[in-house]
Parts: structure tokens; sequence; C-alpha cells
């Protein structure tokens, strides 16, 4: 039976866009994504829908408020989480923000990182699939799948509408 966990992952902008806000997993040692770069986000709540989901992340996360976001695909990840679960994922680009976003949280440092450079830095393998789609200047949506097995991406279709 597929039940995902439905969530949401944030790249916020710098106001040149030439830069995104990542957290750098480093804060607890259990943490399944530890030593990882990664976007901002988590799991939906039942009472929000998937906007609400990402403007709550990015304030819990970063402590600014979301004022433009573009949802820029979704992605299905089977067999992803430490306990082989699945996950359907909404992943936004933030435009704009208010606020100052904070140094770090409970899962880490937060830091600005060159978009052109992310593929330099540790993240999950399969990141560097759909991060070009993330920042690249088409404007429609895609819609990915990415099945996991121990940990690694076994493979990777995507659409865009």
């Amino acid at each position: 039976m597929y039940r995902p966990i439905i969530g949401t992952l944030g790249y916020v902008l710098s106001p040149d866009g030439g830069r995104t806000l990542l957290v750098h997993r480093n804060a607890r040692p259990d943490d399944h994504h530890g030593g990882k770069y990664n976007g901002l986000g988590g799991k939906m709540r039942p009472d929000e829908d998937v906007s609400a989901c990402m403007r709550r992340e990015i304030q819990e996360e970063a402590g600014i408020e979301c004022q433009e976001m573009v949802l820029r695909g979704t992605i299905n990840w089977t067999d992803f989480g430490p306990n082989g679960e699945d996950w359907l994922g909404f992943i936004f680009r933030i435009h704009r923000f208010h606020g100052v976003p904070r140094t770090s949280n409970e899962e880490g440092t937060l830091l600005w990182h060159p978009v052109n450079r992310l593929h330099e830095l540790p993240m999950w393998e399969g990141d560097r699939h759909f991060l070009p789609l993330v920042f690249d200047d088409d404007p429609r949506p895609f819609h990915g799948h990415m099945p996991y097995r121990h940990g690694r991406p076994t493979g990777w279709t995507f659409h865009r509408s």
C-alpha cells in the first residue's frame, strides 16, 4: 500500500538570485541527513495545504516570512526514509522574503551558497538530479519519481507540464 509522507522542500533565493539558503545538517548526531546540505522544509500537517506547510517550515527553520514563492516541482521518493518510508515532496523556490534569516536552527547551520556551485556540496546523491530543474529558467513545473534503495537512488525520471 502506498501511503507517502507528504512534505515540502524550499530553496530561498538571495535578493540578487545568485545564492540560496541551505541548512548544513550538523546539529544532531542521530540525524538521517547528518553532514548533508539541504533546502528547508519538512512534513505537512493534516490541517494545512502544501503552500501553508512551506511557509510554516521556512518560518520555523529560518525565521523569515515568505512573500513570493513558486512551486518548481514534485518528487515521489520511494523507499527513501530511514525505515523505507515513501515521501511525496513539493519543491518550492522562494523569490522574496521578509526578515533576516537565522544563522542556525535545531538541525544545523544555515548558510548562503552560490546556486552555480551547489554541486560541490555534500548532499543527497539524488538532489544532484533535480536541483538543476529547481533553478533553471523553464517556467513549467517538473514532476519526478526517484526510487531509493539502501540510501541511494536507483533511478530518476521526470516530466514537465
